[in-house]
């Protein structure tokens, strides 16, 4: 397991299961500053992919 996850403040990584999922396996959830999409470029360009490949779907 990653001892941390960097996430942006969007709704698709906000939810009350990945946050219950993270704490059971000790993960710690740390976000960016709203409207500082910089702080991780990774992450911003995998919630694109993310979004248009998978949640889009359904």
């Amino acid at each position: 397991m990653p001892q941390r996850i960097v996430l942006d403040n969007g709704t698709e990584c906000t939810s009350k299961a990945l946050d219950q999922w993270a704490f059971v396996h000790g993960v710690s959830l740390w976000f960016i500053r709203p409207g500082k999409s910089v702080e991780n470029c990774y992450v911003e360009s995998f919630n694109g992919k993310f979004r248009d490949e998978c949640l889009n779907l359904h």
